[in-house]
């Protein structure tokens, strides 16, 4: 028995595999291209080591992928294997039980073991990230704030992961409304933890949420080495800095990031689509012609219309389809949309399938064919229910972005300035270019306007 590096005893015996596992947590939280490998030198070292199986499999689950459920199984499989020849400690075992849980459709109880362990073991880091990022998946900010609250006095300025957990505080004190206190929290992980890049994004999303993208862009610049380090994380930072510049009007910039950094490697991760797809879409809704680029996504999609692992995947796949016009794939996608909305109480994710992921997609689909009542009254009838999609704010922003555009395409005037009054107050009171944009058009209307036709992306 050996401890690890927040002093809680571990079933290693070796102190290469404690190395490897102390290692690995730091690079998890640092969103590291390099967990993986760390990882799997753990195994390496220790392959009866039931909670790095676990984790394994908790990370295959947090991937979205439905090629990934047989991996994430054989990882659950190996854990229990390996938890019955061995003595794996109880806190090891809760691991063990979260991904079980995920495994059988509820991540909801996979989030509440990971406070069963925090609460007896407050300073395992890993169990607090792995939270943290359970309840982003689930739509939880308040619950993602109250986890993270509970744990602040416990990390002492000796903590080696004291920084990362500033830097997740930061981001609840944001998903939450609290934009001084976010930015000082994220601010404060990243002069503890120069690689803290969820700290660094938390502020930039501050930023967003304030309508101040041009002091964003300050934040960001110069600061590369905090993201550059990172997995497919860095595409979103990326992704953050495009959707800065989009804000200021220069298109050009957002072009040049979107080719060279956000879709540079056309990979198929739903985080990396998600980034693409929502920053073509927005871009189409400012009337700016975005060439073939919705070509390679489309392509991706139409081989993911049947993952069903992750609603907030799924609306995005639709996005790629419908700006690539893919009109079979998005009917085969729509199909299993409406079948998954039929076993709501199969588990946590088809809930989210049936509400609010349903009429969400039904709304984008008919804003596709350009049936823009459909679109409003469906995309309306979901955007109380969004939250539970999962993601950020900034990254929901293009659903009540066609929400709003269908509303005034459709003539709707009165309803899209009443979310677009509801979006200024989540945003400190403050307008962003998107919403003076339409607020003018409003206004317009009002003088005797009545087209729909004269809207940016038209």
């Amino acid at each position: 028995m050996r401890n690890d590096q927040f002093g809680y005893e571990t079933s290693l015996t070796s102190p290469e595999a404690v190395q490897a596992w102390d290692k690995m947590v730091l690079a998890f939280l640092a969103h590291a291209a390099t967990t993986p490998d760390q990882l799997g030198k753990v195994l390496s070292e220790e392959p009866g080591f039931a909670m790095a199986h676990a984790v394994k499999g908790l990370f295959c689950k947090m991937l979205g992928r439905s090629e990934m459920e047989e991996t994430a199984r054989a990882a659950h499989e190996a854990a229990i294997s390996c938890a019955k020849d061995g003595a794996p400690l109880p806190r090891e075992m809760g691991y063990v039980r979260a991904l079980g849980a995920w495994i059988d459709g509820r991540p909801t109880e996979t989030v509440r073991e990971m406070e069963a362990i925090l609460t007896r073991w407050p300073e395992d880091a890993m169990a607090m990230k792995i939270g943290h990022a359970t309840r982003f998946i689930l739509g939880d900010n308040k619950g993602m704030r109250a986890s993270i609250e509970a744990l602040l006095p416990a990390y002492d300025a000796k903590n080696p992961a004291r920084g990362y957990l500033f830097g997740c505080h930061a981001f609840a004190l944001e998903e939450t409304g609290d934009y001084g206190r976010a930015e000082t929290a994220g601010r404060l992980g990243l002069s503890l933890a120069a690689d803290d890049a969820w700290g660094l994004h938390a502020v930039a999303h501050v930023f967003d949420m304030t309508c101040n993208s041009r002091a964003g862009l300050t934040w960001l610049d110069g600061r590369e080495a905090a993201w550059t380090h990172c997995n497919n994380f860095r595409y979103h930072v990326w992704w953050h800095k495009a959707l800065m510049h989009l804000d200021q009007g220069e298109t050009d910039a957002v072009f040049h990031l979107y080719d060279t950094e956000v879709r540079r490697d056309h990979t198929d991760d739903f985080r990396d689509i998600s980034n693409g797809a929502s920053m073509l879409m927005r871009l189409e809704l400012e009337g700016i012609d975005v060439g073939d680029r919705w070509e390679e996504m489309a392509d991706i999609c139409e081989r993911r219309t049947e993952d069903a692992c992750l609603v907030f995947a799924d609306l995005h796949y639709l996005l790629a389809l419908i700006g690539g016009k893919r009109e079979t794939a998005v009917k085969r996608l729509m199909a299993r949309l409406h079948g998954d909305a039929r076993h709501a109480n199969a588990s946590d994710m088809m809930a989210r399938m049936a509400n609010p992921g349903l009429s969400a997609a039904t709304g984008l689909e008919a804003f596709g064919e350009g049936d823009y009542k459909t679109a409003f009254l469906n995309l309306g009838r979901a955007r109380h229910s969004m939250q539970l999609a999962g993601g950020s704010h900034a990254q929901r922003d293009v659903f009540e972005r066609l929400t709003i555009d269908a509303a005034l395409r459709a003539g709707f005037m009165a309803e899209a300035e009443a979310i677009l009054k509801e979006r200024s107050a989540r945003r400190a009171g403050k307008l962003d270019r998107y919403a003076a944009t339409r607020l003018d058009l409003i206004e317009a209307a009002r003088g005797g306007w009545t087209g729909a036709e004269r809207l940016p992306a038209e």
